[in-house]
């Protein structure tokens, strides 16, 4: 897999950190709209890295994020492998 250039595109933080995020004010009972302070923001955070079933969650959002379904098995394709920065189309 190649991991040097995912973590170059900003496509995949965002897709980390959004998913990381959804899943902690999914399960929090909250919406972004009630984000309105950084203590908030904060708390939603720490009452999410303590709890395992959330845990588990975003882990699932990272797998997401790192597996390349168009291929077989946990790999990059073969073209895909020989990249050195991110495909910009």
């Amino acid at each position: 897999m190649n991991l040097k250039v995912r973590i170059k595109n900003p496509v995949f933080w965002v897709q980390i950190i959004l998913g990381a995020f959804a899943t902690a004010l999914a399960y929090a009972g909250l919406t972004a709209a009630d984000m309105t302070n950084w203590g908030g923001v904060l708390d939603v955070i720490v009452s999410t890295a303590k709890n395992p079933y959330c845990m588990f969650l975003i882990a699932c959002n990272v797998w997401s994020a790192v597996n390349d379904p168009t291929t077989s098995g946990i790999t990059d394709s073969d073209r895909a492998k020989t990249y050195t920065e991110p495909l910009q189309k």
